[in-house]
């Protein structure tokens, strides 16, 4: 399970399901490239425990980083769409990087980590130190992303590929 970020300038983005899943297929395939560009970035099977985390934050932008968007135009007939897939303009994209820069890990970690420790199963939660550097690196991450999207005026698009 992964959440797949991408971002890219807003013209060159279609609402269009089908268009976006395509798009953000063929990114999938050269995922790494656009990783080590700052263009994509994504998150492995942690990214429901990673927005807990920020919502348990008092900002009221703190559900955009991991799930915050809307849902493209257009989604197939017929059951949830896959994958799951959400646009979030450039200025939601700015807003989630402000909220990234303004809050700090400690304190996120301070309010979720007991419980993302205790909901991570036993092989992992016998390492509690490992989870909270998961973690981290995950924010530190995201705020990186988020800042060069921001800075860019870039639009983000996100796929949960399952």
């Amino acid at each position: 399970m992964h959440l797949h970020l991408r971002a890219a300038a807003e013209p060159d983005i279609r609402d269009d399901h089908a268009w976006l899943t395509a798009f953000m297929g063929v990114t999938w395939g050269h995922h790494e490239v656009e990783c080590a560009a700052g263009i994509a970035h994504s998150i492995e099977k942690d990214h429901h425990q990673l927005h807990e985390m920020y919502a348990g934050s008092q900002d009221a932008d703190a559900w955009l980083p991991v799930f915050g968007g809307r849902r493209p135009a257009d989604p197939p007939a017929g059951g949830l769409p896959h994958p799951p897939l959400v646009l979030m303009d450039p200025a939601e994209a700015g807003r989630a990087a402000a909220f990234l820069a303004a809050v700090t890990f400690d304190d996120l970690w301070s309010r979720a980590g007991g419980r993302i420790v205790r909901s991570s199963g036993p092989g992992r939660s016998a390492d509690p130190e490992r989870i909270r550097g998961i973690f981290q690196g995950h924010h530190q991450d995201l705020r990186a992303f988020y800042a060069r999207a921001a800075a860019a005026g870039h639009a983000v698009v996100k796929a949960g590929w399952f």
